[in-house]
């Protein structure tokens, strides 16, 4: 049986979920600031109420960004710590391809923003699950590359604000139940990243702006 852990605490709150197969067995939401001191404990809380153990899992799940600095680091640090405990391997997938799934089924292409303060914004465009591009964009070039697109979806008022000439989809902010499809994907496919070298996707502006080649798989 396919058991997944997932984790994402990217956003203003922290998330994690436990799924066998296709589902969502079990959530929980770390409130506020609560992610760096709550995680594992709830982590290890939730596998135990299930009856599972950590080394049983076929995979660990984490949204590895882009978000907020901290919040990305402490996802990402619990993911490592509890594979090179279990043994278990990781996942990393992009929040940006998770809100671009939010757009549910689209006919080409699909642009996810996010506010990344200092007017700048972190921006990706799918396919699909597949990743066209993501990178650290100004506003000219955000309203550039989404004019291409069929979709725009946010999940911040003030994304959606200043973007509203390009009549953005808002959804919900994401959470890590919502990485389940991308996870379920790479982990029968046998695609796992190397703990050992996995950082978090910050998106610098230095990625530029056509960081991801076309036909990479979005992480």
């Amino acid at each position: 049986m396919l058991r997944i852990l997932l984790i994402d605490t990217c956003g203003s709150e922290g998330s994690v979920a436990l799924a066998s197969q296709s589902e969502i067995v079990a959530s929980e939401t770390l409130p506020g600031r609560s992610a760096s001191e709550r995680l594992v404990a709830v982590v290890r809380g939730m596998v135990h109420t299930q009856g599972w153990k950590l080394r049983e899992l076929a995979a660990i799940v984490v949204v590895h960004g882009p978000g907020s600095f901290t919040g990305v680091r402490v996802g990402l640090s619990a993911a490592k710590g509890l594979s090179e405990a279990s043994e278990v391997p990781v996942v990393a997938v992009s929040r940006l391809a998770v809100l671009a799934a939010a757009a549910g089924e689209v006919e080409g292409e699909v642009c996810a923003v996010l506010d990344a303060g200092r007017e700048e914004f972190y921006c990706g465009v799918y396919v699909g699950q597949r990743c066209v591009r993501e990178a650290l964009m100004t506003e000219a070039e955000v309203r550039e590359v989404a004019a291409g697109c069929e979709a725009v979806v946010v999940c911040e008022v003030k994304v959606a604000e200043t973007l509203r000439e390009l009549e953005p989809r808002l959804v919900g902010e994401p959470v890590a139940g919502d990485a389940l499809p991308f996870a379920v994907k790479r982990v029968v496919a046998g695609e796992f990243d190397d703990v050992a070298t996995l950082d978090a996707n910050y998106l610098r502006r230095s990625d530029s702006l056509f960081a991801k080649p076309k036909g990479e798989p979005a992480r």
